[in-house]
């Protein structure tokens, strides 16, 4: 219960912090943009089981590896690019704090 309380508050609160404190002016547009970061776990349909409860994410799935996690942060560099980055970081860091449940 606590595991999926921390992990879906990860998921939905902290970008909806991010975008209140430092992007006021247009805060529903960024903490839609950085929800949107939850598509990458469309790379669980390559997995089988699709779900399984007592698997990491990080460092199975091709879009929650290493090579696309260091991709990610170098995606907040550029301006353009920062808010969806933010959501793509942010999902990584939902997913390593389950992760961390399963320790």
């Amino acid at each position: 219960m606590l595991q999926n309380i921390a992990h879906y508050g990860c998921h939905f609160l902290m970008p909806l912090l991010v975008a209140f404190i430092w992007f006021r002016a247009n805060w529903k547009m960024a903490y839609l943009i950085m929800i949107a970061g939850m598509l990458i776990d469309l790379d669980h349909l390559l997995a089988t089981p699709v779900f399984d409860p007592n698997r990491c994410s990080i460092g199975f799935h091709p879009l929650h590896s290493s090579f696309a996690i260091l991709f990610y942060l170098f995606l907040l560099i550029p301006k353009k690019s920062r808010l969806v980055a933010l959501g793509l970081v942010i999902h990584i860091i939902a997913d390593v704090v389950d992760c961390s449940f399963m320790q």
